[in-house]
């Protein structure tokens, strides 16, 4: 099996439980080792008291794009630290990609960065998550 299955079969198992990730609408547009791309459309029961995209949202989406990317091994991972600082506002009907990319993977640890985009290629968030292993596989693979 290629890391590129290894990837697509681990996201699509988590895709599978993944309730929070579609009631919010988002999408899972590309997954590779160590990566993830999502998107999500700002639904109008998504902004806040400003008329913006409540943060929590794009927080989600961040987080769901990291969780793909450092689950892409075929092993449990979870978040053991995140954190997100806000650049722009998100606006309703705007669509927003969030891009992970893992920036280090050892041991039991990693570490990926998330930029969330807007439509209009501005960043809108960055978003920065620890990650860290537990037992576990979400598939079984021969020679496991």
């Amino acid at each position: 099996m290629t890391p590129e299955e290894r990837a697509r079969r681990s996201a699509d198992a988590m895709w599978a439980d993944d309730r929070a990730s579609q009631a919010a609408g988002m999408v899972l547009v590309e997954v590779g080792p160590g990566r993830a791309v999502m998107t999500m459309t700002l639904r109008a029961d998504m902004a806040n008291g400003h008329g913006i995209a409540h943060g929590g949202y794009i927080f989600a989406l961040a987080d769901s794009a990291f969780a793909f990317a450092c689950n892409s091994y075929n092993t449990l991972v979870v978040a053991q630290h995140n954190s997100i600082t806000y650049l722009t506002p998100g606006k309703v009907g705007e669509q927003l990609t969030a891009t992970a990319i893992e920036a280090h993977r050892a041991g039991r640890s990693g570490i990926y960065d998330v930029i969330v985009a807007g439509a209009d290629g501005r960043q809108v968030a960055i978003f920065r998550g620890h990650s860290r292993q537990i037992n576990g596989a979400h598939f079984e693979e021969s020679g496991t």
